[in-house]
């Protein structure tokens, strides 16, 4: 009559498996390693901003008033003027692209008038700016989250 092998038998075939198969995984698991680390990973100090740019914002309305993309690879803000823009309601379509969040203030004169976030996503997010006179605007751009990429523009609202 034929029996089944005892446990422990069946115990040292199981671990002899294991170990024919383990160099075989281990081998897998380097090759694996040494292929991912030579792949060359995209990184925002290499990045082609302009090329980034019109993809992220494709479109500029007419009459922009000010506009700026670039790269914010520390926490120092970036600071865009324009010369003189007429009172009115304005749109900030800002994007950005990499982790976190990008911020943008806009002042007035020097006084502060509204603020702005773009969450990192690579998707646009719109801002109603209401301007209550003429002046000199300024556009400044930051990030806690750096290094990232981010573009905007300040258009007459339609």
């Amino acid at each position: 009559m034929p029996s089944s092998p005892s446990l422990l038998p069946r115990a040292r075939t199981a671990a002899a498996a294991v170990r024919r198969s383990l160099p075989g995984a281990v081998v897998a698991a380097a090759v694996c390693l040494a292929v991912a680390g030579c792949t060359p990973v995209a990184s925002v100090e290499n990045a082609d901003v302009p090329k980034w740019r019109a993809t992220a914002l494709p479109s500029s309305p007419a009459g922009v008033v000010l506009q700026d993309s670039g790269k914010i690879l520390n926490r120092d803000r970036i600071v865009q003027e324009s010369a003189r823009v007429s009172a009115g309601t304005y749109t900030l379509t800002a994007v950005c692209d990499g982790t976190g969040k990008a911020f943008f203030a806009v002042s007035l004169d020097g006084k502060a008038v509204a603020e702005a976030g773009a969450a990192c996503n690579g998707r646009p997010e719109t801002t109603k700016i209401i301007l209550p006179a003429a002046g000199r605007v300024e556009i400044s751009s930051s990030s806690v989250d750096a290094p990232l990429l981010y573009a905007y523009h300040l258009a007459p609202a339609q």
